[in-house]
């Protein structure tokens, strides 16, 4: 059986504001996962993982506005705490739809700590967006009063960004590895997995970031052997010239297209950048196959008649 590694955002769990409430998130959770019954059904061996942002900034606000009576936990805490949540959500829904289906397939949510570098870049450049949108007088007005980093997200409006190092190892791989081999779909490195550093005796530590979920999933399927790496966007396919009257969308492009793409700066870092740099990424450690689409085009997309497929 092929393992293939499916990665899709903490935005698509969310509305466009990302203020949903739990109702309508689960309702959103059961969404997707009714869209991944088609890999089961084409036989292959599932391993989960999703993003945060939305929850955790959410949360951490949670957090910080009862601070003056009740102790805040910190971001490596909060990713935790919001990794068990949709990890709760997506184990539950799928075991709804394995009983609904009558499928036997075990499932299990790892609680996962990923290594980063102390010295990565991203800790003196905050670029990852988390929680939800303001306007520019709200985001004035909490970065002067909260001391938060605020950026602009897509001209959609103004968000708080954090860093976002980059996954250097991950530490249940094994675990995550032998319970896939075992046949369980397993949910893990959600949020981009728990941010941790490693000192020189091999000790862990919690630190204040958000990994991309697309890079953990890249290192995720890299580490444990994954022959494809699904990626779901808001969008169905790939495109260069985006936005221009020369807009061409991609299909099937080899791995030396892409990065050819990538160098001409056709993906920006707050879009399609991560999931276009992940799949290159997947493919020179020795991936087969990267896929980049929308949840309702993926069965589509696996089977080559959607999507952006990128491959060797």
């Amino acid at each position: 059986m092929k393992t293939a590694v499916v990665a899709f955002g903490g935005n698509a769990l969310m509305d466009h504001k990302g203020k949903s409430t739990y109702v309508e998130q689960i309702m959103k959770t059961d969404k997707m996962c009714r869209k991944l019954m088609g890999l089961f059904d084409m036989g292959y061996r599932v391993v989960i993982t999703h993003g945060n942002g939305p929850q955790v900034g959410n949360f951490l606000m949670q957090q910080e506005s009862l601070s003056s009576s009740i102790p805040p936990m910190p971001l490596d805490v909060c990713n935790a705490m919001t990794q068990g949540q949709i990890g709760y959500m997506i184990e539950q829904r799928l075991r709804n739809l394995f009983t609904e289906k009558k499928m036997s397939n075990p499932t299990v949510a790892f609680v996962t700590q990923v290594v980063v570098s102390e010295n990565d870049p991203a800790f003196d450049n905050p670029t990852k967006f988390i929680g939800p949108f303001f306007s520019h007088e709200e985001s004035e007005n909490l970065r002067k009063r909260e001391g938060w980093v605020m950026k602009e997200d897509s001209g959609r409006g103004y968000r708080r960004v954090v860093p976002s190092p980059r996954p250097i190892d991950i530490v249940e791989k094994r675990e995550i590895s032998e319970m896939a081999d075992r046949g369980y779909v397993v949910i893990a490195c959600g949020g981009g997995g728990i941010p941790v550093l490693r000192d020189k005796k091999g000790k862990l530590k919690g630190v204040a970031a958000v990994i991309d979920k697309d890079f953990a999933a890249q290192k995720l399927g890299t580490l444990i052997g994954a022959e494809i790496l699904v990626l779901i966007t808001p969008v169905e396919k790939v495109a260069i010239n985006f936005g221009k009257p020369e807009e061409k969308l991609l299909s099937r492009i080899t791995l030396e297209e892409a990065e050819r793409y990538h160098r001409e700066g056709h993906f920006p870092p707050g879009s399609m950048g991560p999931k276009v740099e992940a799949a290159i990424s997947f493919l020179r450690a020795g991936g087969k196959k990267a896929v980049i689409t929308s949840a309702e085009k993926m069965d589509a997309a696996i089977n080559g008649k959607g999507g952006t497929e990128i491959t060797q």
